[in-house]
């Protein structure tokens, strides 16, 4: 159940949100081509890279993340952890995955239309940050199929 999950940043559930993308890693390589070696070329791994995640919510009237991004605009950095918990249906946590270190990078605003009157108004926050992991507590609580064990362990 994709659509069923919650996004935590700082210890507070930030928000309920439509989506939540980049929660991607990828391990760079270095090609070395070997002399005399020509059916095929080593790759070695080098780093681990992480995209920006971006979060996509309803237009709210609470500001925490507002608020967040503005001091970052303004110089006051403050890097949070948090973690996406996927729920199952009765909303209790069957898998997370936390991020390390993050802050605001890019807020776009809702784009309004007044011709459609069924789409809802949405915000992004876009989040660099160092990293991802999926907790040894969250890998066997996803293996068992179980729920209840708290995110960060």
């Amino acid at each position: 159940m994709g659509y069923n999950f919650l996004v935590e940043i700082g210890g507070l559930i930030a928000g309920g949100f439509s989506e939540v993308s980049g929660l991607e890693s990828e391990i760079e390589v270095q090609e070395y081509r070997e002399g005399g070696v020509n059916g095929f070329v080593h790759q070695f791994p080098t780093q681990v890279t992480y995209p920006n995640l971006v979060l996509t919510q309803g237009l709210t009237n609470v500001d925490l993340l507002w608020n967040w991004y503005s001091a970052t605009a303004q110089g006051i950095v403050t890097l949070l952890n948090g973690s996406v918990l996927l729920l199952d249906r009765q909303r209790l946590p069957v898998m997370w995955w936390n991020f390390r270190d993050a802050y605001p990078v890019k807020w776009i605003g809702p784009q309004f239309n007044a011709s459609n009157t069924t789409e809802v108004a949405v915000t992004q926050l876009e989040l660099v940050h160092r990293g991802i992991t999926k907790p040894l507590a969250s890998q066997l609580l996803g293996a068992v199929g179980g729920a209840g064990i708290i995110p960060g362990l």
